[in-house]
């Protein structure tokens, strides 16, 4: 009779549990779908102008209807900067910690990709929206906003990486 040899299952590194990787994926995912809802209606230039506009006219009765506008434009193309640099963040986050090598050593090109390419589509979504018009110079916002935020996780490391080495 021939004795076979009792093979033992390898260690299960928790990186690759399906807990980690929710944790790790899930943020970015409901945060990319939190911008896909808010670039349909719900956050249009007229739905904004609600909630924006009118308490400064109210606030500020003596204000220009030019400068409310100036104001106005400028708090939504700080949101797109803001909440792209968001989606990068949480991005570099999982992609840093991911057990696989190509993401993580190739974090931040990879989340970069990832907001150029979600910002071109989320561009091409409002496209398809009545209240909404589509403009390449958001999609280059957004995507200052995650070179931005990428920058700075990458500056971020540097600086603890020669914190160490001293």
């Amino acid at each position: 009779m021939i004795e076979q040899e009792r093979v033992t299952p390898p260690a299960i590194d928790p990186s690759f549990s399906f807990k980690n990787r929710v944790w790790r994926y899930g943020p970015v995912v409901i945060w990319a779908a939190l911008i896909f809802i808010g670039s349909g209606n719900l956050l249009a230039s007229s739905n904004t102008s609600t909630f924006l506009v009118r308490p400064l006219h109210w606030l500020f009765p003596t204000a220009s209807d030019s400068s409310l506008a100036v104001f106005h434009f400028v708090v939504r193309k700080a949101g797109h900067f803001t909440e792209y640099a968001i989606l990068a963040l949480l991005a570099a986050r999982a992609f840093r910690s991911s057990s696989r090598e190509l993401l993580s050593t190739s974090w931040f090109w990879i989340s970069l990709l990832l907001v150029v390419v979600y910002a071109l589509t989320d561009e091409w979504h409002q496209s398809y929206v009545p209240s909404r018009t589509a403009s390449i110079n958001d999609s280059m916002i957004d995507t200052m906003g995650g070179l931005t935020a990428l920058i700075a996780v990458w500056l971020g490391d540097r600086r603890r990486r020669l914190r160490r080495s001293f």
